[in-house]
């Protein structure tokens, strides 16, 4: 893993990066694409200061959306979901149930907030442990980058 500059990111990338400055503000730590389960990778994952699991799928643009078939795959790993698009995103297109955010590279602001659905108590337990896993396995990766190893 390396620390890109602004330039070198991918348009969900700088949305990521909004939605993450913006969650540490609400005291929510963040790790970008982790992989809940074989065939998914998730955005944004932020775990709270009570434990909550928090899902964010970046959007930039309708055809990026509209080429998500998994996003409901997701559900069932998070407490609450949610989708940050920029603001010219047509935010008609997403689903009244799930949570909004209009994000740019900078920050973001919650327009809605997501349903709540909690976890069972072992799926919450299995989840914060990969979360953590997966937060150190990319500080060792960025800290050492010559150390070959898996982040998952």
């Amino acid at each position: 893993m390396s620390f890109d500059t602004l330039a070198e990111l991918k348009p969900g990338q700088l949305l990521a990066r909004g939605v993450c400055r913006h969650l540490a503000s609400l005291d929510f730590v963040t790790v970008e694409e982790l992989v809940p389960t074989s065939g998914l990778r998730v955005d944004v994952m932020a775990l709270g200061p009570k434990g909550e699991i928090w899902i964010v799928e970046c959007k930039s643009s309708r055809a990026d959306y509209q080429s998500d078939a998994k996003w409901q795959g997701y559900l069932e790993w998070c407490d609450r979901y949610f989708w940050a698009v920029d603001e010219a995103f047509p935010t008609d297109l997403l689903p009244m149930d799930t949570g909004l955010l209009i994000a740019d590279s900078y920050d973001a602001e919650i327009l809605r907030m997501a349903p709540e659905d909690k976890l069972a108590p072992a799926r919450r337990k299995a989840m914060t442990q990969k979360f953590a896993r997966h937060a150190a396995q990319r500080w060792h990766s960025a800290r050492d980058p010559g150390l070959a190893i898996n982040v998952i």
